[in-house]
């Protein structure tokens, strides 16, 4: 009796993951289908799979475009994102002032508005200085969004740090910059990997201002699912076909790090 009860709650949590891993699988198998059985009701799961969706994709080199756009866009900001916020994280951490919480608290209040309460002053501000559909306003955009994040993971995991290490580094006398690079960089690895896939994440299913403040230059993968949608109608086969190509380099690379992932959640939870 007592294992039983023991495995009830391991049962309720396969459970859990079956139900919302059912909408993935019926998105990647409807990819898969053709239009007419895409449109079936009830769907079916049994059928004939082509490849003809995911196909049409590759014509004229459409994914290829976006795909290469998401990854310039995401990587770079991503980068500028890990200069601005790890020194900040560390200054926090390790050399708090009386207005480090206002500080604080001031990062993350950026992330309190909604994307469509600024996207009017960004459009106007990127239309002045000719950023509007250019990868590098959606780099500058990502970065401002990727920064509170990874200043909150970042400044969780030094915080956890002990500061017996640092403090023993200035009796040696080495320099701010030397403990920074030389020890609390190199000992924040899994803090680095687990934010940067968080952020890397988040601002790769970024649609909002993709779609505002792009057209034919600079779109990113989430819009490549949206030419599914034309003056003919959903085409639910084509997109999830895309669908399915535009999460799955996020999925196979967040699968090979999903332990840095589940640190970074917990990071800072228990001291």
């Amino acid at each position: 009796m007592k294992r039983l009860r023991s495995s009830v709650p391991t049962l309720l949590a396969y459970a859990c993951a079956l139900i919302f891993f059912f909408p993935v699988l019926l998105l990647l198998l409807t990819g898969f289908k053709t239009e007419a059985q895409a449109y079936s009701m009830p769907p079916s799961l049994l059928f004939t799979p082509t490849l003809e969706n995911f196909a049409r994709a590759f014509e004229q080199n459409y994914y290829l475009y976006y795909l290469s756009n998401s990854i310039i866009v995401v990587g770079v900001s991503t980068l500028l994102a890990f200069a601005l916020s790890i020194p900040a994280a560390f200054s926090l951490a390790f050399y708090p002032t009386r207005r480090s919480k206002d500080v604080i608290f001031w990062v993350l209040s950026t992330r309190f508005m909604p994307p469509v309460g600024v996207v009017v002053p960004l459009y106007a501000i990127f239309l002045k200085i000719s950023l509007l559909d250019t990868r590098t306003g959606l780099i500058l955009i990502y970065t401002a969004f990727s920064i509170p994040l990874m200043v909150l993971i970042m400044r969780a995991y030094y915080l956890d740090l002990p500061r017996e290490i640092v403090e023993a580094a200035q009796v040696d006398g080495a320099s701010l910059w030397r403990v920074f690079f030389s020890i609390a960089v190199p000992l924040s690895g899994p803090a680095i990997a687990s934010a940067g896939l968080l952020s890397l994440i988040f601002v790769w299913n970024e649609f909002f201002f993709a779609l505002m403040l792009t057209d034919t230059n600079a779109p990113t993968l989430p819009l490549f699912m949206s030419q599914s949608q034309t003056s003919k109608g959903l085409f639910w086969a084509n997109m999830s076909a895309s669908a399915t190509m535009a999460v799955l380099p996020v999925v196979v690379l967040g699968w090979f790090a999903q332990r840095y992932l589940t640190r970074g959640f917990t990071m800072g939870a228990v001291k």
